[in-house]
Parts: C-alpha cells; sequence; structure tokens
C-alpha cells in the first residue's frame, strides 16, 4: 500500500502533532458506547438472578431456585433465560454487516449516531416489558445497537488518536465496558430490593449513557481518514489540523490520502478480504474475538451473582461480589491504558494468559473437590474463589479484553478496514451468543470441569501469541503492511501485491 515513508534509524518517524482537548473529549464521548455494552453485559446476569423477573418471565426457573437440595450446577439451567442473555449478541452479530457498509459509506460518526438511535428504542421496549416476547425484542433491538457502536467506536478511536498513544486512547472503549459493568453491578445490588419493579430500574437505567451517547454522536467530529475516504478532502485536512493542534500535518495527511486512493480503487472490499494479502490481519481479528470469549470471562461477568450463589453466597452477598469484580475490572483496564504503549501488545497478553491459566486451573480443582451437587463451600472457600476470580478478571482487563478490540481496529488497510472489522465484531459477537447461550447448561453438565475447559482454551491462546500475534505498538495505522505484516517470519509469506483494480 503506497504512503509517505521517511526512514530513520530504522525507526517510524512520529507524525507531528499534540494531544489536543477535543481529541480527549471526542474519545470520552464516543467510548460511552463501550459503557452501554458492558452496561448490558453487567446488567443481565443481575436482573436474572431477581426473584421478581425470574416470577414474571421464568416461573420453572424461579421455582428450581427455591427447591430444597436443587442441584448447584443446574438451578438456573433454562434455555429461555439464556436466550434472553444472548439474543442481543446474535442480533449485534447481523448488524455489524451492515454498520460495516454505513461505516464505510456516511462515516464513523453517522453510524454510532445510528447506534444511539436503536440503543434509545431497545432500552425502552426492556424496561416496559409486560412479557418475554418484548423483552427480548427490546434485546434484538438493543443488540442491534450493539453491532452499530462495536463497529463504530473502535474505528473511531484508532483513526483520531496520534499513533504513539493510540493503544490507550483506544483502550477508553475497554474502560468504559468495565465502568458499565461496574455501575451495573452498583445499581443491581441496589435494585434487587426494590420490589416488584427493580429490574425495570436496572434495564431502564441504561437510558442514561444511551443519552449521553446520542448528544454526544452530533458534537465529536468525523475522522480525517473517513472524511478523506468519502472525498471530503479539504474537510478531512481541516479536521486534522483541529485534532492534531498543528498545521504541520502534511506527513500524516499524505499517509491518509494514499490509503485512501488505494481502497478507492478496491471496488469490492469483502472480496478483497479473501485475497491471501488480506488473511493475516483478518484471520488474527476472528482468532482474537474467539479467544477472548474462551477466556471465560463473558460467563464470569454475564452470570457472576449466578456463579456466586452457587458456591455459597446469598443474592445480596453474591451481588455485592459482582461489584467487587466489578472494581477490578476498572481498575486493572487502567493499567492497560498506562502500560499497552509502552510494554506493548505481546507483553500483555502472553502475561495474562499464565495469570489466568493458573487461577482458571485451582478455581476448577477447588470446586471440584469441595463443591458438591448439594451444599456450598465454607466461608474460607468461597472467599477464595472470590479473589481467585477478582486475579482472574485483573489478567483479562489489562490484556485480552482490551487488545481484543484494539488490535483489530488497528491492523486492517484502509481499503479493507470497515469489512475487516465487521468480521472482528460479528465474530466477537457470535461467540459471546454462543457462550451466553450454552454457559448454564455446560455448568450443569460440565460442573466444575467447565474451568478446566476454558483453562485448556488460554493454553492455546498463549501459543497463539507467542508465536503468530506481531507487535503492532507505535505503527501508524495506514502503514501497517509494510512495518508489521512485511516483517513477520510467517504473515509474510501471504502479502502478495494486488495489481488488479477491480477487487
Amino acid at each position: 500500500m503506497p504512503a509517505v515513508v521517511v526512514s530513520h534509524g530504522g525507526q517510524m518517524p512520529e507524525h507531528d502533532g499534540k494531544i489536543t482537548f477535543y481529541v480527549i473529549v471526542c474519545v470520552i464521548l464516543a467510548a460511552f458506547g463501550g459503557m452501554l455494552f458492558g452496561y448490558d453485559i453487567g446488567i443481565s446476569g443481575g436482573v436474572t438472578a431477581m426473584d421478581d423477573f425470574l416470577k414474571k418471565f421464568f416461573m420453572t426457573v424461579y421455582e428450581k431456585k427455591k427447591r430444597a437440595h436443587e442441584d448447584n450446577y443446574c438451578k438456573y439451567d433454562n434455555e429461555y433465560l439464556q436466550l434472553f442473555t444472548s439474543s442481543l449478541y446474535i442480533a449485534a452479530l447481523v448488524a455489524s454487516f451492515v454498520a460495516s457498509w454505513v461505516c464505510s459509506k456516511f462515516g464513523r460518526r453517522t453510524t454510532l449516531q445510528i447506534g444511539s438511535f436503536l440503543f434509545i428504542a431497545g432500552i425502552g421496549f426492556q424496561a416496559g416489558g409486560v412479557n418475554i416476547a418484548m423483552v427480548v425484542f427490546g434485546r434484538i433491538i438493543l443488540g442491534f445497537g450493539v453491532g452499530f457502536g462495536n463497529q463504530a467506536v473502535p474505528l473511531f478511536l484508532s483513526e483520531l488518536s496520534p499513533a504513539r498513544i493510540r493503544g490507550a486512547l483506544n483502550i477508553c472503549f475497554q474502560l468504559f465496558i468495565t465502568i458499565g459493568i461496574l455501575i451495573a453491578g452498583i445499581i443491581n445490588y441496589f435494585t434487587s430490593n426494590i420490589h416488584p419493579h427493580g429490574w425495570r430500574i436496572s434495564l431502564g437505567l441504561a437510558g442514561v449513557p444511551a443519552v449521553i451517547l446520542l448528544v454526544g454522536s452530533f458534537i465529536i467530529c468525523e475522522t480525517p481518514t473517513s472524511l478523506i475516504e468519502r472525498n471530503q478532502v479539504n474537510q478531512g485536512r481541516a479536521t486534522l489540523r483541529r485534532i492534531r493542534g498543528t498545521d504541520n500535518v502534511d506527513a500524516e495527511f499524505n499517509s491518509i490520502v494514499a490509503a485512501s486512493e488505494a481502497a478507492r480503487r478496491v471496488k469490492h472490499p469483502f472480496r478483497k478480504l479473501m485475497r491471501p494479502s488480506s488473511r493475516p490481519p483478518l484471520v488474527i481479528a476472528m482468532l482474537l474475538q474467539v479467544f477472548q470469549q474462551f477466556t471465560g470471562i463473558n460467563a464470569i461477568m454475564f452470570y457472576a451473582p449466578v456463579l456466586f450463589q452457587t458456591v455459597g453466597f446469598g443474592n445480596d452477598a453474591a451481588l455485592l461480589s459482582t461489584v467487587i469484580t466489578g472494581l477490578v475490572n476498572v481498575f486493572s483496564t487502567l493499567v492497560s491504558i498506562y502500560s499497552v504503549d509502552k510494554a506493548g501488545r505481546r507483553v500483555l497478553l502472553l502475561e495474562a494468559c499464565v495469570q489466568m491459566f493458573i487461577t482458571q486451573i485451582i478455581i476448577g480443582v477447588l470446586l471440584l473437590l469441595h463443591l458438591k451437587p448439594t451444599g456450598s463451600l465454607d466461608s474460607t472457600e468461597a472467599i477464595v474463589v472470590v479473589v481467585l476470580v477478582c486475579v482472574f478478571v485483573m489478567g483479562f482487563a489489562w490484556s485480552w479484553g482490551p487488545l481484543g478490540w484494539l488490535i483489530p481496529s488497528e491492523t486492517f488497510p484502509l481499503e479493507t478496514r470497515t469489512a475487516g472489522f465487521s468480521f472482528a465484531v460479528s465474530s466477537n459477537m457470535l461467540f459471546t451468543f454462543i457462550i451466553a447461550q450454552a454457559f448454564l447448561s455446560m455448568l450443569c453438565h460440565m460442573k466444575a470441569g467447565i474451568f478446566f475447559f476454558f483453562a485448556a482454551w488460554i493454553l492455546v491462546m498463549g501459543l497463539f501469541a507467542l508465536f503468530l500475534l506481531p507487535e503492532t505498538k507505535g505503527v501508524p495505522v495506514d502503514l501497517m503492511v509494510e512495518r508489521v505484516w512485511k516483517q513477520h517470519w510467517f504473515w509474510k509469506r501471504y502479502m502478495i501485491d494486488d495489481d488488479e483494480d477491480d477487487d
């Protein structure tokens, strides 16, 4: 891909510019899309543990929950209860491909605006639901919003950010996801004692960040890359000057223009994705999403109240434990923001694999030895499980959580960026759906073995990161092909120049 490059000592020169206040404002407002996603992850598990919600929509689950000596691992096993949680993610999967087209045709900002309207509509149906069909329909509409938001926000953040701090600013998306999860846990803790409509309050309060995102989507600018890609070259240069706080933007501007000219020659970006030269970023983007889900993190975050009840905590104590893990999640993501552009992506991923593998194994052994189908762990063992879950969440939150979104958003060339990232989003939603739909049944049938299942996946992830994942720290997004893929020991074999203009 053509670009304006000046080599100096083998290092990539940094484009001129500073971190402007306006960029920070845009990053924060756009990242509210992550807060909505995180809020939903956190709120659904708490709501499905509330007796009022179960009595209204899932009476059979409520009756199973209240039976004496019910199997600890199976009392929440209900395909419709799982469908309530997972329906959002299959909708987001479908929406991500539509969002990819909208993102390319109309820009990142417009995609975010559409997502905001969908968020608000879905929240209204959920909170006002009078039957399960209405609630699930609301979650499907909300899922369309997630598909649009998760497509637009990471791309927006990567394209807006200076290369030297791109990782930190992009991880604000994941930071806001963790803040959303934490807020959801706190709200569930208090609304669980508001009868009979506490669950409606929990679901309805998602409207607050949704409105902030909607208003913010009219305040933020479009990215220079998107403007130039859509032939608004002068506006793109003006926006680049504004966000960099300097008139000296020629090097970065020329790099974006060159990438945009290459992108315009590609008339069918999804077909271009199937070519060998597109394989490295596509395979890595999709595998990162698969691996992110098979760490077991969403199983823990979705169903943390259920999990903690399973090991012996009461309802309120389980929700409080969820708040604790939420706090760990937020502060650990701050570690990632600080270190990702210093230590690099691979170091964080590899360290976390070791940490998560050890904790999953220990949790599995504890439950295997001490948690029988009836009864519970003693208080000390239950607290140890909570601590281990926190250590697990800590490792995920500074590695596979944020980097699973960051790396795909920064590694595709412009001609396939929105199409490629839509595969990343859809893969994430597909495997989130699979885990959300299957986890309670897996817990019922595999019991403590489910933690060994996730540990095996973490081992595979570590080997993948060690041998096949290149480092992308500090490389401008429009120079990834030359500086990353063509230099990697394995992926360089796929970097065949395509001269066809009708791809």
